[in-house]
């Protein structure tokens, strides 16, 4: 039996075969089982998150934690997951390998998922006062305003004006009704900085 076969067996995990190769583990047993992997030489390449909200009946809880696992001298990779309902919280992996710090962070922000004893879970890639988690199957789609504590959203319409130069940029209302100043950036649009810069190396 080969050591990572070894190991899924003294661990009592079954591997599933398919597009991933993975383990399914118990919320309350997985600091356990990847200190286990870690002694073994597997480090932390990515942990990433998943709604099940639309498959209700082809999985046990609406979330999942996926743990992307490597060992680099045997070039082994197995992905380790744990199922969440609204409620739960999944244990840090901060105390194991220090790579899950920015990991946890991301899947927080982005899908609202809550690592305990993380030791500075906070947003890292969306607006502090954004409403909500972008990737979440409940999230508004592109063409909704994107909601802020404040009264404040982004208009996708003229967010992709200001893109093509077609208006002055972004337009930010506060309130419940769409009032307020529209922002001018302070950079040219998208667009003329393009041609500019084709301009300027003699082509039309």
């Amino acid at each position: 039996m080969d050591p990572l076969n070894e190991l899924l067996d003294r661990l009592n995990l079954k591997l599933e075969t398919g597009q991933l190769h993975h383990v399914v583990v118990e919320r309350d047993d997985l600091l356990r089982v990847a200190r286990e992997f870690q002694r073994a030489g597997f480090v932390l390449m990515d942990v990433v998150g998943a709604d099940y909200s639309e498959y209700v009946d082809a999985r046990p809880k609406r979330f999942a934690c996926i743990y992307n696992l490597y060992r680099i001298p045997t070039r082994e990779r197995i992905f380790m997951r744990i199922y969440l309902a609204d409620s739960e919280e999944a244990p840090s992996l901060y105390s194991i390998w220090k790579a899950a710090n920015y990991l946890e962070r991301e899947v927080y922000d982005l899908m609202g998922i809550v690592f305990l004893n993380h030791p500075d879970l906070r947003k890292v890639l969306t607006p502090e006062d954004l409403e909500g988690h972008p990737l979440r199957k409940d999230f508004p789609l592109g063409e909704t305003p994107t909601l802020f504590n404040e009264g404040r959203f982004i208009d996708p319409p003229a967010f992709r004006a200001g893109l093509t130069g077609q208006d002055r940029g972004l337009t930010g209302w506060r309130g419940g009704e769409r009032v307020g100043d529209q922002s001018t950036p302070s950079f040219p649009p998208t667009v003329d900085v393009f041609e500019q810069n084709i301009s300027k190396g003699g082509h039309k």
